[in-house]
């Protein structure tokens, strides 16, 4: 049963030789063509001269993923000593890692290249989409100070008027010094309100720009075709939506209400008291003093608000970098596994026709090293020996004697060895003069 088997094994490891050189030979031309595609992306110059380089660096991989695995497959099996088979797997690893250098990273290039550029053009996308958005919100910060200055600027013009018409801060009807200081700092408020509202006009121009050119990227990343035209619009679209966010973070009106908060309290200049009474003077300069006060305060309140404002993190500088396909896939390598597995097990397979025939001799050795000397020796070596005795017969030579002889040989080598070596430094007796 034994030498049937192994018979069996022999004759299956004989019957898929030819498959295995086919079977190698396709997966080293399979990596050649997508190592082809993807060295192509990598080079520059001009349209020949790209093919040509390509095209040479692709046969020399197949040649050589061909040749790897054809020594592997032919001397691997066949070497038994432990230390031997840990060399093997050494080289065999080495190679394997040189592959993944000189092929499976273009392969993997050539299987996903295009979506992996895709894929880098959408989180470009989202990376300035977020810019855009904190551009937009630092911009209209200052809008959240309207309400409070608005306000102001009522109050001041609502007493400027109850003080004209019934008096109601010194005690006199009449436009006096009183109503002009009021009147002063509700137009400056005014101003300052002004200037906001424009600004949120200008700042809603730029970020429906901006949107504009997020939706012609957002097109760009999904529309059909090759993606290298793509990236180049792209890349102008990046370099438009850039302005774009530098000119809303430019646009902010924070520096501008902080000057102005300042102004209100440091150019504060009150009007002498123009009330010909001494009295009335006294009491239009109390309320003078009283409007400074407040003044003072709400300036104080829009310096600290603008200042907050301002502290706000700007939109940090980002440079869009176009990549290669070949790039691409090495950056984005966690989201195109199935790819890089594809473009991996394209190489490496023959590992796996390799450690089969390993396994199928080494089970042949075992069953013939547990097998008789009469069921080992095949029938062509039986026939030759039969010829060999039919030759030594012709010659005159007795076979049996001559097995009896090496036999008697050998057991005289075998006494030999048991005996004691004698010591040949001691002095050997002098012969005799011979006769």
């Amino acid at each position: 049963m034994a030498l049937g088997a192994s018979h069996r094994l022999q004759d299956g490891v004989l019957a898929v030789e030819t498959m295995t050189r086919f079977a190698l030979a396709v997966l080293a031309l399979a990596s050649g063509v997508y190592t082809y595609l993807g060295v192509r992306s990598l080079l520059d110059g001009s349209a020949t001269a790209v093919f040509f380089a390509a095209i040479i660096y692709a046969a020399s991989v197949s040649v050589a993923i061909y040749a790897f695995w054809s020594y592997m497959a032919r001397f691997y099996p066949h070497v038994t000593g432990a230390a031997g088979r840990g060399a093997m797997i050494g080289v065999m690893a080495l190679g394997c890692a040189m592959i993944i250098a000189m092929s499976s990273w273009l392969n993997a290039a050539a299987l996903a290249g295009s979506a992996a550029l895709e894929q880098h053009l959408a989180e470009t996308v989202q990376d300035y989409t977020a810019d855009l958005d904190q551009a937009h919100q630092n911009a209209l910060a200052a809008q959240s100070l309207l309400p409070d200055i608005q306000r102001t600027s009522e109050r001041f013009s609502r007493l400027a008027e109850d003080e004209r018409q019934n008096g109601a801060l010194t005690g006199t009807t009449g436009a006096g010094s009183v109503v002009q200081l009021l009147t002063q700092m509700s137009a400056q408020l005014n101003e300052l309100e002004t200037g906001i509202v424009a600004s949120r006009e200008r700042v809603t121009t730029l970020f429906d720009q901006g949107r504009a050119h997020l939706a012609t990227m957002r097109t760009l990343v999904s529309a059909p075709g090759a993606v290298a035209p793509r990236s180049d619009e792209f890349s102008a679209e990046v370099v438009a939506l850039s302005g774009v966010i530098t000119s809303l973070e430019q646009t902010s009106i924070a520096p501008s209400v902080k000057r102005a908060a300042e102004d209100l309290s440091l150019g504060f200049i009150a009007p002498v008291a123009d009330g010909r009474a001494a009295d009335l003077a006294d009491r239009q300069d109390q309320v003078m003093e009283t409007i400074r006060a407040s003044v003072s305060a709400q300036s104080q309140v829009l310096s600290q608000a603008a200042d907050d404002i301002l502290a706000r993190e700007p939109v940090a500088e980002r440079r869009f970098v176009p990549l290669s396909s070949a790039e691409a896939v090495l950056r984005y390598a966690a989201d195109f596994i199935p790819a890089w597995a594809g473009a991996i097990s394209i190489d490496l397979l023959p590992a796996v026709l390799v450690f089969i025939l390993a396994v199928v001799h080494g089970a042949i050795r075992r069953q013939e090293e547990r097998m008789p000397f009469a069921q080992r020796i095949t029938a062509a070596e039986l026939i030759e020996a039969l010829e060999v005795q039919r030759a030594l017969g012709r010659q005159g030579i007795d076979v049996e004697q001559a097995l009896q002889a090496a036999e008697a040989d050998e057991e005289r080598s075998r006494a030999d060895s048991n005996i004691t070596s004698l010591d040949m430094s001691a002095k050997a007796p002098r012969k005799g003069p011979p006769a």
